[in-house]
């Protein structure tokens, strides 16, 4: 081959290589995606996630599918999560132990600062403590009454380590109360046992008991936010009930694995933010109790890290575990 040829033909490649990039780059999405929910389906991580599929899947010309991995406080899908091909077909909704289930998991399989790109922190919400209807607490009153002098009343949460569970221990040791866990695998077993009246009282997002209070099937008792709930004004906090300077806030977030090229990551946030911005969506998340706070990548990861930090000392200090 001549050496005009050649030039020639190393052009060309050349060429062809500045102009495939930005096809490559582009192409994405190109296929079905998976949005693993990493609690029953039910619960409020379930909820939010079918809302966030439907409009992504619009907004992405492509499928965004729905799969619920459940189990050990959310950790088994995140493992999920965090073992998926790094090709932007994998993403999770996570809830409040994403921040807990590393100090209290022994052998995690995963590192949630280090095996996880955050992608999205969606929004915030107090929790609310509930009383079935089928049981005799109709006020936070009620419900004091006992715990400071029945041994062992027992308050139902999403599982061991969760925000409900850890909440409830911060504010039993500052208030004397006298209780017993009793840990499920999401909210929506949870939520099924408080209606049916197999467990009394139940702790769980506005966001998850607002249907149910709707419904009449549970009674609003206290929330643990710093100021009464939008969703639930006429229902006390748990300084009114005087657990003073008490505030403990739930959260969501989309979730990617480690690896995802950080375009991909960047570009599933500003969907997230757009799809957040449409009024149909931001008026189903907000009127279950949800503020919507749309932090991205850098904003979430800061966030991600005091989390960790946060509860680990918790966790320590109250010598949690696990199995309980």
């Amino acid at each position: 081959m001549s050496t005009i040829l050649r030039i020639a033909a190393a052009s060309l490649v050349a060429l062809g290589a500045i102009a495939t990039a930005p096809a490559q780059a582009q192409a994405w999405p190109n296929k079905t995606i998976r949005l693993i929910a990493v609690f029953p389906p039910g619960g409020s991580v379930d909820q939010v996630a079918r809302i966030l599929s439907q409009q992504l899947g619009k907004q992405l010309g492509q499928s965004v599918v729905v799969e619920n991995v459940g189990g050990a406080s959310g950790s088994i899908g995140t493992n999920a999560v965090a073992k998926a091909a790094p090709d932007g077909y994998t993403f999770g909704v996570v809830f409040d132990t994403h921040g807990t289930n590393a100090s209290l998991i022994p052998n995690i399989q995963f590192d949630t600062l280090k095996d996880i790109a955050q992608v999205t922190l969606i929004g915030t919400s107090p929790m609310a403590l509930v009383g079935s209807a089928k049981s005799k607490y109709a006020t936070i009153g009620d419900m004091l009454a006992d715990a400071r002098t029945v041994k062992g009343i027992n308050i139902g949460s999403i599982g061991t380590g969760s925000l409900g569970h850890l909440a409830m221990i911060q504010a039993g040791n500052q208030g004397g109360w006298s209780w017993t866990h009793v840990p499920y695998r999401g909210g929506g077993p949870l939520m099924n046992d408080a209606v049916a009246g197999h467990i009394p009282i139940a702790i769980g997002t506005v966001f998850l008991v607002m249907p149910h209070v709707k419904n009449g099937t549970v009674k609003p008792l206290a929330v643990t936010g710093a100021r009464r709930s939008p969703a639930l004004p006429d229902t006390p906090t748990l300084a009114e009930a005087g657990i003073k300077n008490f505030e403990a806030l739930a959260y969501w977030g989309v979730i990617a694995p480690g690896k995802t090229p950080p375009d991909i990551v960047n570009r599933m946030n500003s969907e997230v933010q757009k799809a957040l911005k449409d009024p149909a969506v931001a008026e189903r998340l907000s009127a279950q109790g949800m503020t919507v706070t749309g932090q991205g990548p850098a904003e979430f990861s800061a966030f991600m890290k005091k989390e960790v930090e946060r509860w680990a000392k918790i966790v320590k200090e109250n010598r949690i575990s696990a199995g309980g």
